[in-house]
């Protein structure tokens, strides 16, 4: 799960169980509370729902103003919502049941966070104090963008993956972000010109909400366990090597930038500017 698909379910869950009551909570594999399980089931039973939001990989569940449940899906995960006396889905690590019966359940692909804090206190928690803003923020303007990249000097696709500079782009997005930007992963930022960061800065906003537009990722599954309408149709050149580029026809590349690969058409992402 990116933002997009976060961004989704946080609607979604809005929508269905803001306001409510947590009745009840399982928790099958708590080395993902920051807590032992006891006094986490202690804090939340009884407490009210009052807010949800997404920002970058993490859904902030706010309960009773003074509490905020900190959600991360790891390598992935599916929340799905369940109204009562509903059939479950077969498999769970993690289920809140609410005082009208619904609720909802969570399955980890692998690892997950759910960690429970003050809500005073977000702003020094160690995996989150230091989210940078989201894309579709307001406040995330042309000119924050440029604030951002102002005497860096690595490169461009590590830049956007770091969550503290910008939360909520992974190696999936990246990739047709700087493929639309024609800008290859390895650019240095000093050599990106004028042009080309406003091309990116477009880019980053316009692949994020066509995403959105369709339902996220089509492999992830949104609250009412839907699948995404974003898929391989969609993607311009991310993985798709050896097809043509949609732009030139060359044939796209898959190239090792550092710890992740990235996907390029050699013609409209040279290297060399």
């Amino acid at each position: 799960m990116e933002f997009p698909e976060l961004t989704i379910l946080a609607k979604q869950m809005k929508k269905e169980i803001m306001g409510k009551r947590i009745s009840a909570v399982e928790v099958a594999n708590p080395k993902c509370l920051n807590m032992p399980l006891g006094p986490f089931r202690k804090t939340i039973i009884g407490k009210t729902i009052n807010s949800i939001e997404s920002r970058g990989k993490w859904l902030f569940i706010g309960i009773s103003h003074d509490h905020t449940l900190l959600f991360n899906p790891g390598m992935g995960a599916d929340v799905i919502h369940f109204r009562e006396g509903a059939k479950l889905p077969e498999k769970f690590q993690i289920k809140l049941t609410l005082n009208d019966g619904s609720g909802f359940t969570i399955r980890v692909w692998w690892f997950c966070y759910l960690h429970l804090l003050l809500t005073d206190k977000l702003n020094s928690h160690k995996l989150t104090a230091r989210l940078g803003k989201t894309p579709l923020d307001e406040e995330f303007t042309l000119d924050y963008f440029k604030g951002l990249l102002y005497k860096r000097r690595g490169s461009i696709k590590n830049f956007l993956l770091d969550q503290k500079n910008i939360a909520g782009i992974g190696n999936v997005y990246v990739q047709d972000t700087l493929f639309s930007s024609k800008i290859h992963p390895k650019r240095k930022i000093p050599s990106l010109t004028e042009i080309e960061i406003t091309d990116l800065y477009n880019s980053m906003k316009s692949v994020l909400e066509e995403s959105i537009d369709h339902g996220g990722l089509a492999y992830e599954r949104n609250f009412y366990g839907n699948k995404g309408g974003y898929g391989t149709k969609e993607f311009k050149i991310a993985y798709k090597p050896g097809q043509p580029c949609p732009v030139c026809g060359t044939k796209i590349e898959k190239i090792k930038t550092g710890a992740t690969s990235s996907f390029i058409c050699p013609n409209c992402q040279p290297l060399d500017n």
